[in-house]
């Protein structure tokens, strides 16, 4: 299939399409320049974990919540009582009100987003003497009070911790893995995040669109290959934060195309026109399909060609990813299922892969049961009559 070589050139898109990554030719990204005014090149961060820490109040709770702010990690606090939590733990806890043996309260508002639990609930201990004046002193470890165990452990420790698990058990199940992108729920800050970069920037007349519908990323134009051109793209602005995906094994990608070959890029570094590491990969006509692309195939590509003696690809530093329909493959190889003209690619989701698979939920607690050190301990109320 052919077509002419000349068409007029759009100077307004090629202008639209540099403001809107922020680059001066030439110059490259004016990212620090758009921070230092206000305006950042991508308002979509890569937001710190979200951890549930049931139990937030109490000794070790209080502690555990200290570090994982420390850390820099988000914290979600599931309390019973959220005004006397705020005065424990202060303003700048998430706090949600519920009560791990009671389900019902383990609503969506309790764990949508989480991807880790700490427990660190317990059967409630308190003086036999209860709230004297005194009482303090034991928690101090000054006065040593006779103790006994206000709740049953059986409905905490086992029923509760059951309880706790089956609520988060559909947001933690998926270790090992990481959603980047997930287009089956669009926001404004996802549209805003993507954007054409087509061969208008070196003076072809290709245009393509991303937008979201039908749960969907929705890639699509028309490619030409007039005034030399013949690639049509969308890319990521570059992210504010870099994503980390140290000890994952590539990308996933969940697609449904037209049967063309496409290229996927991801950058190590923040220059506009640096070392893309690439993986091109055929579709299906219209059948969706999971391309998966490992880290340790990228080709370290400039401008189409590769890059000889080139740094590995680092998973820990990603500004900027990028899907293309090329003309070109490498180094002046053209593309086999290249034809000039409309395209498609619908987009699901971008997931990394082979994450080390650490501990999504973690128990730390000291069960209030009986000891055979210390028979004189009781139970206030209904102990089991097994025990």
């Amino acid at each position: 299939m052919t077509e002419k070589n000349t068409a007029q050139w759009d100077a307004g898109r090629f202008v639209k399409t540099l403001a809107y990554f922020g680059v001066i030719p030439f110059i490259g990204s004016i990212s620090w320049l758009q921070k230092l005014f206000g305006s950042s090149g991508n308002s979509k961060k890569d937001q710190p974990k979200l951890v549930l820490v049931a139990g937030a109040t109490g000794g070790v709770g209080k502690r555990v919540v200290k570090r994982l702010q420390q850390r820099g990690i988000k914290v979600r606090a599931l309390v019973r009582d959220a005004k006397r939590a705020t005065e424990i733990l202060g303003k700048n806890v998430e706090l949600v009100e519920g009560d791990i043996t009671l389900p019902e309260t383990l609503t969506p508002l309790v764990t949508n987003g989480v991807e880790a639990v700490i427990c660190c609930t317990g059967t409630k201990v308190q003086p036999v003497e209860g709230d004297t004046p005194t009482r303090e002193k034991y928690y101090q470890g000054i006065k040593f009070y006779l103790p006994e165990v206000v709740d049953v452990p059986e409905i905490v420790e086992y029923k509760g911790l059951n309880n706790l698990v089956q609520a988060v058990r559909s947001q933690i199940i998926q270790a090992g893995e990481k959603t980047i992108f997930d287009f089956t729920k669009p926001t404004q800050d996802l549209q805003e995040t993507w954007g054409a970069l087509d061969d208008i920037v070196m003076g072809g007349v290709s245009e393509s669109s991303i937008r979201l519908t039908d749960n969907t990323a929705l890639f699509t134009g028309n490619v030409s290959t007039a005034n030399s051109g013949g690639f049509a793209s969308v890319r990521t602005r570059n992210f504010d934060n870099p994503i980390d995906l140290t000890g994952f094994s590539g990308i996933q990608l969940r697609v449904k195309g037209d049967g063309k070959r496409y290229k996927f890029i991801i950058r190590n570094e923040s220059k506009w026109d640096g070392i893309g590491y690439c993986y091109s990969f055929d579709t299906v006509y219209n059948i969706w399909i999971t391309v998966t692309i490992p880290f340790d195939e990228l080709i370290p590509v400039f401008r189409a060609k590769t890059v000889k003696n080139s740094s590995n690809f680092d998973a820990s530093t990603i500004f900027s990813v990028q899907l293309m329909l090329s003309k070109f493959e490498y180094d002046g190889a053209l593309n086999p299922k290249f034809t000039p003209g409309i395209f498609q690619l619908q987009l699901e989701s971008v997931t990394a892969y082979g994450g080390q698979k650490l501990p999504r939920f973690v128990m730390v607690s000291s069960a209030g049961v009986t000891r055979p050190a210390a028979p004189e301990l009781i139970w206030k109320k209904n102990r089991p009559q097994s025990e």
